[in-house]
């Protein structure tokens, strides 16, 4: 059975930094693109960032891009998620997903409905930023 947990969440002040891990289980690591999906209050699901853990191919959503850097450890079939200089706007419930690798677009680069949708979820981690 696959599993996914998700930790590092937090109260962070703004211009902190926080590092999301994201444990895989269960599962042959290099089958999967592990990606970091967010749901603010009252707002959609997105997509962070994602890493296909086959050829390492990294993408980062709009929001994320120069202050989000995503990282695997095939031994330790762990994904991190390092954030910085963190906002108000990055609070949120935290996601990791494990999709079976394919072709096309990145799963990070969904919209609507297609945010909810995964191979696997984990429980979400909490983080708040306060200003």
């Amino acid at each position: 059975e696959v599993q996914l947990q998700a930790s590092g969440g937090g109260l962070v002040q703004a211009g902190g930094s926080l590092r999301l891990s994201c444990v895989v289980s269960g599962a042959t690591f290099d089958d999967f693109i592990i990606g970091w999906f967010r749901q603010a209050p009252g707002k959609e699901r997105e997509g962070v960032s994602c890493i296909n853990m086959s050829d390492r191919g990294i993408y980062y959503g709009d929001s994320s891009k120069g202050r989000f850097t995503i990282s695997g450890n095939n031994a330790k079939n762990t994904v991190n998620l390092q954030v910085n200089r963190l906002k108000s706007e990055d609070t949120a419930v935290y996601y990791c997903a494990a999709f079976y690798v394919r072709t096309g677009p990145s799963p990070c680069a969904c919209s609507g409905s297609e945010c909810y949708e995964a191979d696997y979820w984990g429980p979400g981690t909490q983080v708040t930023v306060s200003s």
